[in-house]
């Protein structure tokens, strides 16, 4: 016998709402093995989303999970009334609703809004995604996970032998149709991964292989949770925004007035901030020079200032730079300017369009000038291009560019959260970088064409820096896979 579309969904629905009811309480007593699963993924979820945030949980079974991410905020929907009763005498803390997570509808926005082991269960998960939209604002992070279906046989095993709560047949999605089906809801991924290797708790032996062989390039194909972290694509261009452009400089003397003269006016205004490293070739005589002919040489410009760095290396005077700057637009070009100033108008439109939330330069798609890069360098670029995509799962070619562009209110918060990672980098990059992944920022790189140098000497020093920047990658693994257990 056939039913319309909107009947069999509710024939189905049904079906699973009570399957959930009878062994709702299944869920109060976890033994070993889903013990140990729950601890990892609680750990994982707590990585990518803080403490004291305003969550959503779909699918909330008896409160669990919830809890353990300690909202400011948390609000947990099920549709299973066993479930939702459990839940509010375990966790009398947190709010719970019945409520079908297909067609719910909430008069508030959360920061988050989390699906775990839940697409598996929908009667149909693209209507649930789409709806997903009326409780983001427009810095809502959806994050969502799965299990690798992979996994079939072992999980009726588990079942069969009483060491896993049962569970109804899954819906059959892979990581890519999981991101695919975000898509058709105007949701974009921001990252992806897998995690936990091992799911049952062998002692010693489990750990290790989670930590270390699970986040592997191939084994990671292996492990039992996908993981996706989204945002909502569908987003109007916010408004226009003062910008703040600085420079961090030593011995650029002769690259200044370019500088001066090709900073072009974007949003409401730019001011141009210049932080020196104890030049000695006459840099800061030559940018008071050109401050005092200002109106001829750059009437596009706000304000230009000039202080000396305190510290040493690009990332303190970026660091000092972003301190005194007044813009809610922060942009780092580099004295060197074999990024032209020109190209700074195409990061500012990629970020206040809402295309990314950290815009990071890559010099790596069009074509060169002969000597803009040298061969090694450049081969170490692509290297740790790739290890730092995989590292921080989203897409990086360029991690070195200098010219990275994002909001203060976001700056505000990776400083905020510096210390998850130690005040480690020389460079100025890495401190973004890392801290934008660890705060589910989307990173979205602008290609721009690199050119010679023309004026002074290069900073970087190949063998010693690609060491650090090895050191540097180490850091992430230990931060980024062995910290949450994600591949």
């Amino acid at each position: 016998m056939s039913f319309p579309v909107a009947e069999r969904d509710r024939l189905l629905t049904e079906t699973k709402r009570d399957f959930f009811d009878r062994v709702a309480e299944q869920h109060t007593r976890p033994g070993p093995f889903k013990r140990y699963y729950n601890e990892r993924l609680y750990r994982l979820l707590g990585f990518n989303i803080p403490k004291g945030a305003c969550v959503l949980e779909l699918g909330c079974g008896v409160g669990d999970l919830l809890a353990s991410l300690d909202p400011s905020r948390g609000l947990g929907v099920d549709f299973s009334e066993q479930m939702v009763k459990l839940a509010r005498e375990r966790h009398p803390g947190l709010e719970f609703r019945v409520g079908d997570a297909t067609g719910l509808d909430l008069d508030e926005t959360f920061d988050f809004v989390v699906l775990s082991n839940l697409v598996g269960e929908l009667v149909d998960v693209e209507r649930t995604l789409a709806n997903l939209h009326r409780f983001c604002h427009e810095r809502t992070r959806i994050v969502i996970t799965h299990y690798n279906y992979l996994w079939q046989p072992l999980v009726r095993v588990a079942e069969a032998l009483g060491i896993k709560p049962r569970q109804r047949e899954q819906n059959w999605l892979e990581l890519d149709d999981l991101t695919n089906m975000l898509a058709l809801a105007d949701i974009e991924p921001v990252k992806r991964g897998r995690s936990m290797l091992a799911p049952l708790k062998i002692p010693l032996l489990s750990d290790i292989l989670n930590d270390y062989l699970g986040p592997l390039p191939i084994l990671e194909r292996l492990c039992v949770n996908e993981l996706v972290v989204g945002r909502p694509a569908t987003r109007a261009p916010l408004p226009d925004c003062k910008v703040s452009v600085v420079v961090a400089c030593k011995n650029e003397r002769g690259n200044i007035e370019e500088i001066f003269r090709t900073v072009p006016r974007m949003g409401l205004g730019t001011e141009l901030i210049f932080v020196d490293g104890h030049s000695d070739d006459g840099t800061v005589e030559e940018i008071e020079r050109c401050i005092r002919d200002v109106k001829a040489l750059a009437p596009a410009l706000d304000e230009v200032r000039v202080i000396t760095q305190q510290g040493k290396g690009k990332g303190d005077a970026v660091r000092a730079g972003f301190e005194l700057a007044k813009g809610d637009v922060l942009m780092i070009l580099d004295a060197d300017i074999t990024v032209r100033s020109e190209e700074l108008p195409k990061f500012y439109a990629a970020l206040v369009e809402g295309k990314g939330e950290l815009i990071n330069g890559s010099r790596l798609v069009y074509p060169m000038e002969d000597q803009a890069m040298r061969f090694l360098n450049m081969l170490g670029n692509h290297f740790f291009g790739f290890a730092f995509s995989w590292l921080l799962d989203q897409q990086l070619t360029d991690t070195l560019c200098g010219t990275k562009v994002l909001f203060r209110k976001d700056y505000a918060a990776i400083k905020r959260g510096r210390a998850f990672f130690g005040d480690f980098d020389p460079f100025g990059d890495f401190d973004l970088l890392f801290g934008a992944a660890k705060l589910n920022l989307k990173i979205r790189e602008v290609p721009i064409r690199y050119r010679n140098r023309e004026y002074g000497d290069i900073k970087i020093d190949r063998f010693r820096h690609g060491l650090l920047l090895l050191k540097m990658s180490a850091l992430a693994f230990k931060r980024f896979k062995l910290h949450r257990g994600v591949a």
